[in-house]
């Protein structure tokens, strides 16, 4: 592995990594300027209606990452227009999805309050919240076409440039709105809504300029012809259904949570927080492997593309041997930073031990996601999520049942889930990196006959 592909992977990782970072600080103040508020109805409403969201716009996840591949392997094969159509038809289909979402908004809000199951003054608060932020749905998903298509191009800064725009003028308009104005709930939904479409209009100016230095010409017939959709359509919804099924895994490990009372669902809310730290630095590798392989796939560059695996899983274990031992090490403090709670703690701490050998068992899931992205391997994708719940539903059953292990039963179901994952995409990678992705372009072809 070249020094060249390692810098390749450190310069489009490390603006992902710190975007990441953007996020849970735009959910500290909007926690803070809300919790300030006399009543805690309003914090309800908010963190019921933002996690609805959340669910709802990580379901459609999927214009991100299948535009991402299929513009690296366009790019790799430098044909420009064809990196042109697929932004129009990542942006059309993003605008048609949330002109959809907006049009059915009410039921949907309905449904999801519902199985959140919230206080009746939080839930309707959050149904207000809903109202507005479902306005934004256009941008937002259009917005993740646009960073999956610079993405693809290998232009990762743009991610950490609209990310940062969008989050400050959000936290502005947080103080501006609630603060200033004395607007509650609907102030935050409001501030959102802006950001939103503020990062929209940041990602449409810096699409013209990237056009400007691409070649190639849309294509009418590309964009406005169905038919001209398949290949788009069977990447996504491939995609679609294995966020479904990780969105599923997760619901349920929450409602099983829920199910042995507030302080395990809380105390499991608070560990969920070390895997999300984890993911910070861990995303950032994945993404960059997907452009990376992405574009030797699409040039028949067997060595690039062992280049590109080879030093996003360098960083991935680096990253994941700091974790597992900042957990060991540190876990009790962290968990002591999210929470003053005794008995919260006190049940977390009973429970880091899952924590400190998660990072080794994900580390694959992440990685490979990265890499089968970049290959529009996306079925492969969804076997992996199927053959990780068929894993997990009956260890659960069998440790939370016969075997009586309660919460560690849970995250005993919740690890094997997520071993069965890495190690289904471990072994589809090994197949394939003997039969289609080690091979030069020709033989690759007769290879897939």
């Amino acid at each position: 592995m070249s020094a060249a592909a390692t810098r390749r992977v450190w310069t489009l990782a490390w603006p992902i990594i710190l975007s990441n970072i953007t996020v849970p600080l735009l959910g500290l103040v909007d926690t803070a300027v809300v919790g300030h508020l006399p009543e805690s109805r309003f914090l309800a409403g908010v963190t019921l209606g933002a996690t609805l969201f959340g669910f709802l716009y990580w379901g459609f996840g999927f214009l991100r990452m299948g535009t991402t591949g299929l513009t690296s392997q366009a790019a790799g094969r430098e044909d420009d227009t064809a990196v042109r159509n697929l932004l129009g038809q990542s942006l059309l289909l993003a605008a048609l999805i949330g002109a959809l979402l907006i049009v059915l908004s009410q039921p949907l809000t309905t449904l999801g309050l519902w199985l959140l199951d919230g206080s009746h003054e939080a839930t309707t608060l959050a149904r207000e919240y809903a109202g507005i932020r479902f306005l934004s749905a256009p941008a937002v998903l259009a917005n993740y076409a646009i960073l999956g298509w610079f993405l693809g191009q290998q232009n990762s800064r743009v991610t950490l440039t609209i990310m940062v725009a969008t989050n400050s003028v959000n936290i502005v308009l947080d103080l501006v709105f609630v603060v200033g104005l004395g607007m509650t709930s609907n102030g935050v939904a409001w501030a959102t809504v802006i950001a939103d479409y503020t990062a929209l209009g940041l990602g449409l100016w810096l699409v013209r300029r990237q056009l400007r230095t691409l070649g190639g010409h849309f294509l009418g017939e590309r964009l406005w012809r169905p038919a001209a959709y398949t290949e788009l359509f069977q990447v996504n919804s491939q995609l679609f259904l294995r966020t479904l099924g990780l969105l599923f895994a997760m619901a349920f490990f929450t409602a099983r949570g829920a199910s042995q009372g507030d302080v395990i669902l809380a105390a499991n809310a608070v560990l969920l927080q070390f895997i999300m730290l984890t993911s910070y630095g861990l995303d950032g590798f994945a993404h960059a492997a997907e452009a990376l392989t992405g574009r030797a796939i699409g040039r028949g560059d067997g060595a690039a593309f062992r280049d590109a695996v080879g030093g996003a899983m360098r960083f991935s274990l680096l990253t994941t041997v700091a974790a597992m031992l900042a957990f060991a090490l540190g876990g009790h403090v962290l968990i002591a930073l999210l929470t003053d709670l005794p008995a919260v703690r006190e049940t977390a701490a009973t429970y880091l031990p899952w924590m400190v050998v998660m990072p080794v068992l994900a580390v694959w899931s992440y990685l490979f996601d990265g890499v089968f992205i970049g290959a529009t391997a996306t079925r492969e994708m969804r076997n992996s999520i199927l053959v990780g719940l068929a894993v997990y539903l009956p260890s659960w059953w069998l440790a939370t049942g016969p075997l009586a292990l309660g919460n560690h039963g849970l995250w005993l179901a919740f690890t094997l889930f997520t071993l069965a994952r890495s190690a289904t995409l471990v072994a589809y990678y090994r197949h394939y990196r003997r039969t289609r992705w080690g091979l030069p372009l020709d033989q690759r072809r007769t290879a897939a006959r």
